[in-house]
């Protein structure tokens, strides 16, 4: 088995909103009108959580970045049930 290379951090919380800051969280507020919500946060090995975002008809995901832009020219991988599936840009 591989050893788990994130030991050592703490989890990341329930409420995600608490990994954001003040400039993230007002963006999220504005894109939440727009049917935008916060799904999840990937964190990279050595480097900060990454707030990621996704629309209602889950055809557009993005990153809140920390400036509060968000970012849609990603290709993010998303893990199903069934398989691994990628979000359009």
């Amino acid at each position: 088995m591989e050893d788990d290379k994130r030991t050592g951090q703490p989890p990341i919380p329930d409420n995600l909103e608490d990994w954001l800051n003040d400039i993230q969280l007002q963006m999220l507020r504005k894109i939440e009108i727009l049917g935008f919500t916060l799904i999840f946060m990937r964190r990279p090995v050595r480097q900060d959580p990454v707030p990621i975002v996704i629309n209602n008809e889950g055809n557009k995901i993005g990153i809140l970045e920390k400036d509060g832009r968000i970012n849609m020219e990603v290709d993010i991988a998303m893990r199903s049930e069934a398989e691994p599936q990628r979000h359009p840009q």
